[in-house]
């Protein structure tokens, strides 16, 4: 009888002669390289990695064709260096990886490098850090009866007992033991030694969850009803409450379900600010294993929670932006939290929207997905209304006070102190006296966004760009906050040699100082990225913060996101005006939605809550909109304008940016591009828009001017035929003085 694998019909295809390899470059194409060495097992497949010279570098490249022939002649086709796998990187993972480089113009190979753990990158094999495990093997009494004359190894023998499941070596070593004592127990049969992954090894039994799960209110448990319906498909909802009002316990719910399906979790989460929060959270409600994966790790740490996510070990990952790449060997559910945030946006290099590939992953794979917001985009927004989402909303929080209103205090002709006016303060020793804690809320880190000469007006700014130098007191410097430029603060003005130099507005330190001076018995915790740099600050102040004690918080939008505070009463921002009238299109809704956050964090335990807003226009329609109706009411204003302007999410935007370092030269590589893509949209006669070019609103910075030209259109498909044909004119015909990016559904202008 034949071999029913080598029988005619299911002959093994051949040997492919070309391997077509996605390299780590700008370049967007595939490189030709000829197998060489052993094949694997499986024969030569896509998402295999190998080693490969490239130019005077080894890089390590993953193959994505398998082809009998190529363009070039064989003989100038260099071989393989060497093959790292024996088994491809899943097949999900190399389909966001290419959808996300069709989709935003990027190439290939430099999506993928991005998108492995950087020991990957470099060649690791792909394969779980191992530690060892030492278990009992006999009763204790019986262990120590062997052991009469070596007393460390019945100390062992003792320490072990107290661990039902065993103890690892660094643990066991930990306690002063070597490997002398455990090798002897070994030798004598009383220990096991189990070789387990690093990561999520525990596994869990019986159940599920490690504490109860919360009471749901009624709002609560529809919205959970309604995404039971729809774990078996992909099913894109919008679970848009207020906050504080427990949209977690939603999606802790909404987990317990999918892992009793055996499937996995996604959560995103938009800060890494907030995921030592959301992961003690989730590790204190469920027994199976969760793990993290964010900026905060070390490559290794990384490259372990990826490997078992992969695996199928990890059921729950918690990740920011870049986690989104994490390959699921059952998904189940993608849960983006805090949807609205600019933090899913990638700035540079691959300019992706984390929270756009979740969305694409979980139509790909049939799977739920919830966005969570108490500030929905309007992109979401639009949606919901047009009922593709499906639009769950939360009104009430688990407290019995609703959420506070915006209160406008109007900052004209009244003298200040630290940038708060005299009414604020009082309010301040109101909340404190009654025993509260108040989050003084101030978007700018320093000490204050200016410094300027009262003599002549001179006023520091940045010679490396088109901004103005923030005052640092700790130590004293002004620092440029866009390309982070210092100098040591001047003693006399520069320009006309009076030492009468003067602070102009104010931003964290300056505010902290003031709060100590007038409340100095009073504890004042500074929050931003100044005072958290060393490991483990934030979470240090954060303890602080919620043992409950009166005290002020100082801090920017570090704090004012997602954070459970319970014992703040008041919240005061500042200065509310300084993105209501920005040139970005979206500075206004950006601006509403930093508000209504940071005004969450007040009320949201036993007592109510009160924000005070100073502003300088206290009669902006806009701003008493949001005041006096809610966010809602404004993000829908805000809706049926950018549908008159048309903008998104009624249009689609791609922004070509180009810099150089001389003016001239960014300003002409742009005009170039935009006489061409005009000509070729005009021949074709698309309905796409070309506009500009125009100066970037900062135009100079790191001594780098920089030029932008837009693309509109109505559909997607229109946008990228002619951003694909753009980035093809741009490789060809630019400057090697100029450098150029395009962004695909660009989150700001700038």
């Amino acid at each position: 009888m034949a071999d029913s694998s080598t029988a005619p019909g299911n002959a093994a295809p051949p040997a492919p002669r070309i391997l077509r390899i996605a390299v780590p470059t700008p370049l967007r194409r595939l490189f030709d390289y000829r197998p060489a060495g052993q094949p694997p097992v499986g024969g030569w497949r896509p998402g295999l990695r190998v080693k490969i010279p490239f130019g005077r570098r080894y890089l390590v490249g993953i193959v994505m064709e398998c082809a009998m022939q190529s363009e070039l002649p064989a003989s100038q086709l260099k071989p393989i260096t060497e093959r790292l796998d024996d088994e491809p990187l899943p097949a999900d993972w190399l389909w966001l990886c290419q959808f996300t480089a069709r989709y935003y113009q990027h190439s290939l190979g430099d999506t993928l490098h991005h998108a492995l753990p950087g020991p990957l990158r470099q060649g690791r094999p792909l394969e779980a850090r191992i530690r060892e495990r030492w278990q009992l093997n006999h009763p204790e009494t019986a262990a120590l009866d062997v052991l009469s004359r070596a007393p460390r190894q019945r100390e062992l023998v003792q320490l072990l007992a107290q661990h039902r499941h065993g103890m690892i070596t660094s643990a066991i070593t930990a306690q002063g033991y070597g490997r002398a004592q455990l090798q002897g127990l070994l030798d004598k049969s009383l220990v096991t030694r189990v070789s387990e992954p690093l990561t999520a090894s525990e596994g869990w039994s019986g159940a599920l969850l490690a504490e109860p799960a919360l009471p749901l209110n009624r709002e609560q448990a529809t919205a959970l009803s309604a995404l039971h319906e729809g774990l078996d498909r992909f099913h894109p909802c919008l679970l848009h409450g207020v906050t504080g009002s427990g949209k977690t316990e939603v999606y802790l719910q909404l987990i317990e379900a999918v892992l009793g399906q055996g499937r996995q979790a996604l959560v995103l989460v938009p800060e890494i600010g907030l995921t030592p929060q959301t992961l003690s959270r989730f590790r204190k409600r469920f027994r199976a294993p969760v793990v993290a994966l964010h900026s905060g790790l070390t490559d290794l740490e990384r490259l372990d929670a990826w490997e078992a996510a992969r695996s199928g070990r990890a059921p729950i990952i918690i990740g920011t932006r870049s986690a989104i790449f994490t390959p699921l060997a059952r998904p189940g559910v993608i849960i983006v939290d805090e949807e609205h945030d600019g933090s899913f946006k990638q700035q540079d290099g691959l300019r992706y929207h984390a929270r756009d590939l979740a969305m694409a992953r979980a139509h790909r794979e049939g799977v739920p997905i919830l966005l969570g917001s108490a500030t929905p985009s309007l992109e979401s927004l639009a949606q919901a209304r047009g009922g593709r989402y499906r639009h769950l909303r939360l009104t009430q929080r688990p407290s019995r006070h609703a959420p506070a209103k915006l209160e406008l205090v109007d900052l004209r002709g009244r003298p200040r102190q630290g940038g708060l006016i005299p009414p604020v303060i009082d309010a301040i020793r109101q909340a404190l006296k009654a025993e509260g804690q108040v989050l003084v809320f101030i978007n700018r880190r320093g000490f204050s966004p200016s410094l300027a000469c009262h003599q002549c007006g001179w006023i520091a700014e940045c010679r490396h760009c088109d901004s103005r130098m923030t005052l640092h007191r700790q130590p004293p410097r002004l620092v440029c906050h866009h390309c982070e430029h210092q100098t040591p603060q001047p003693d006399a003005c520069p320009s006309c040699g009076s030492a009468d130099l003067r602070p102009l507005g104010a931003g964290t330190e300056r505010s902290e100082e003031t709060l100590a001076t007038l409340f100095p018995d009073t504890p004042v915790y500074r929050i931003d990225r100044d005072s958290t740099r060393r490991k483990e600050a934030f979470d240090q102040l954060l303890t602080e913060i919620r043992r409950g004690e009166p005290s002020l918080l100082v801090g920017t939008q570090m704090l004012a996101k997602g954070h459970h505070l319970p014992h703040v009463t008041l919240v005061v921002v500042v200065n509310a005006d300084a993105g209501l009238y920005a040139s970005d299109f979206r500075a206004l809704e950006q601006s509403a939605q930093l508000l209504v956050q940071v005004a969450g964090r007040s009320g949201r335990a036993d007592r109510a809550g009160r924000v005070l807003v100073q502003t300088l226009h206290p009669d902006d329609p806009n701003l008493r909109l949001l005041a006096d109706s809610g966010y809602d009411a404004l993000a829908y204003q805000m809706l049926e304008e950018r549908r008159l302007a048309g903008l998104p999410p009624y249009r689609y935007l791609a922004l070509a940016r180009f810099e150089a370092t001389r003016e001239e030269d960014a300003r002409q590589a742009a005009e170039a591009a935009g006489d061409a893509a005009r000509q070729w949209l005009g021949e074709r006669q698309s309905a796409v828009h070309c506009l500009g070019p125009v100066p970037a609103p900062m135009e100079r910075r790191q001594n780098r001017y920089h030029v932008q030209l837009m693309l509109s259109a109505e559909k997607r498909s229109a946008l990228h035929e002619a951003s694909a044909w753009l980035v093809g004119w741009m490789e060809s015909a630019a400057s090697r003085r100029v450098r150029w990016s395009l962004d695909i559904d660009p989150m700001t202008l700038s």
